[in-house]
């Protein structure tokens, strides 16, 4: 009997040591539900102490945690302590609405973006004239946010969080700059890529320099899940995307992945889907049309608002 409960023992530890993150889909869709837009909270595992990858929708999301239990804590804790910065991967509303609405409420952190994100920030939302200046740039700042330029390839560390990131570029329209970060802690990853058109239809090489950057990392079964948007179904047409994937232009891609990464090693890799355009029976035809073509056998992962994930 010792020696069952030993060994049960060392089976939940070995358990627990393989999660290393934790993720909290505060919004996961791409538009129309202003309640539930692009935000994902991630940080190592079982710690409250999260960037937000994107920030579309904050408080309902939280809200939401809360009612499902992810959360024990009040709305206000999660927003001024848990959250201890973010990352903005474009300038469209959808993915930064709520930083911008809550940002009164909010306590002093870090904005993490590309220079042309930060940019877009300052001028467009931050700018005095549309919203007050919480930022430390531009005009009239108070300086609540501190806006921290991230460098293409460069490691940087999240201030309170023992999380790294690396930012890569994305094509979201031919002149319209998005971009990817890749999550680190110890030496695990996770992939979160903001919104992105595939390089066939972008006249880009963005994806490619990306999946080239991860294959390493897919090979040493060092990269947890990959982050990514599937925002139309296949029936949409290819001149109406608008910087977007579908189901097909998703395994295009993933196909490009593989002969970097080996297609024998992407069998089993988590796919998170962010990003679903829910309008009428978009939702049900995506997922239905990703599981019909799947030949690479990714396995798949539809978040649920407040709902918690470990990885």
């Amino acid at each position: 009997m010792k020696k069952f409960l030993f060994a049960s023992s060392v089976l939940l530890n070995l358990a627990a040591a393989a999660q290393t993150f934790d993720i909290v889909p505060l919004g996961v869709y791409g538009g129309e539900r202003e309640d539930n837009l692009s935000s994902y909270l991630i940080s190592q595992y079982q710690k409250n102490e999260f960037l937000a990858l994107d920030a579309g929708t904050i408080n309902a999301g939280i809200r939401k945690a809360i009612a499902l239990k992810t959360f024990d804590v009040e709305e206000e804790k999660v927003l001024r302590d848990y959250i201890k910065g973010y990352f903005i991967s474009h300038g469209h509303l959808d993915h930064l609405s709520g930083l911008v609405i809550n940002s009164p409420a909010d306590s002093k952190k870090n904005i993490y973006a590309i220079p042309f994100v930060q940019d877009i920030l300052v001028n467009y939302y931050f700018s005095k004239d549309t919203w007050v200046n919480f930022t430390d740039k531009g005009n009239n700042p108070i300086g609540k946010y501190q806006l921290i330029p991230l460098q293409l390839g460069a490691e940087h560390q999240v201030t309170g969080t023992g999380l790294s990131i690396k930012a890569f570029e994305l094509s979201h329209t031919k002149d319209y700059k998005s971009s990817a970060v890749l999550v680190g802690s110890h030496d695990d990853y996770i992939l979160y890529l903001g919104d992105t058109g595939a390089d066939r239809i972008e006249n880009s090489k963005n994806l490619e320099i990306l999946w080239k950057s991860i294959a390493p990392l897919i090979k040493n079964k060092q990269l947890k899940a990959i982050m990514i948007e599937v925002s139309f179904p296949n029936s949409q047409p290819e001149n109406l995307l608008f910087g977007h994937l579908t189901p097909n232009l998703l395994q295009e891609e993933f196909i490009k992945l593989s002969a970097f990464a080996g297609q024998e090693n992407l069998k089993g890799l988590k796919i998170i889907i962010t990003h679903i355009k829910p309008s009428g029976k978009n939702p049900e035809i995506i997922k239905q049309e990703l599981q019909q073509n799947n030949p690479l056998q990714l396995q798949y992962i539809y978040p649920v608002q407040g709902s918690l994930l470990s990885f």
